[in-house]
């Protein structure tokens, strides 16, 4: 039983890498240019993993449909242009610039300007607040005792009970 089990954990890889086989094309140069193509896409069920590394069933089928276009004779991009009609601009990872994508484009520009525009208010706001104050000469002493000493740098203040 131990060695079924040992046999069955070792062959288990192989087994789930068997239908990769299936999804590879007879010609090795289309299939190199169908895996580039596959780069530029997004997998739209992972979404953040391209077509070309995805093991999702979406992502087998987009290559399989590269695959049959490339065969029929399509170029790249009107493979591309096929994608972008039938699943929309979010399939590709290097979405083109124009008026339905520019949000995407300048979200992060115009995200940065607000933050820096809100620091530089608080910094100014906060600037306006600080209020230079003068230590009594004993206070002075104080500091400058805790500061050099590391003993009561360590050592909790003491706690004023203002209600007795």
């Amino acid at each position: 039983m131990r060695y079924l089990s040992i046999l069955l954990f070792c062959l288990l890889p192989a087994m789930s890498f068997a239908g990769v086989a299936k999804d590879i094309a007879d010609d090795p140069v289309m299939e190199r240019r169908m895996m580039l193509l596959a780069e530029k896409v997004r997998c739209l069920v992972c979404q953040s993993e391209p077509v070309s590394n995805s093991h999702s069933d979406w992502s087998k089928d987009v290559r399989q449909i590269m695959r049959e276009k490339m065969q029929a004779g399509a170029t790249d991009q009107e493979i591309l242009d096929l994608l972008v009609e039938r699943f929309g601009k979010s399939v590709l990872f290097d979405p083109p610039v124009d008026k339905e994508t520019m949000p995407l484009w300048s979200a992060p520009f115009i995200l940065l300007l607000l933050g820096g525009a809100g620091l530089f208010y608080q910094l100014r706001r906060r600037k306006g607040q600080v209020v230079d104050v003068e230590l009594s000469a004993q206070e002075q002493l104080r500091a400058c005792a805790l500061l050099n000493d590391p003993d009561l740098n360590d050592a909790p203040e003491p706690h004023k009970d203002t209600h007795a």
